[in-house]
């Protein structure tokens, strides 16, 4: 069988979207999604990583000086 992928841009789509699958008796799961916007920040935090662009905490109990 085929997979669909639904992407309701509202809760209320979301609950019409549900109700017709349990109607229907279709299964379903549901899965957390990331907006674009935080994944761009996640790639663009991990390329600073890899570019040695960060800063190392060498004492976790004096952290402030470790940064400033």
């Amino acid at each position: 069988m085929e997979t669909l992928i639904v992407q309701p841009k509202t809760k209320k789509q979301l609950l019409a979207v549900e109700a017709v699958l349990q109607a229907l008796n279709v299964t379903f799961k549901k899965e957390k999604s990331y907006s674009r916007a935080f994944i761009e920040e996640i790639a663009k935090g991990e390329e600073d990583i890899k570019n040695g662009r960060l800063t190392r905490i060498k004492d976790v109990q004096n952290i402030r000086e470790n940064i400033l």
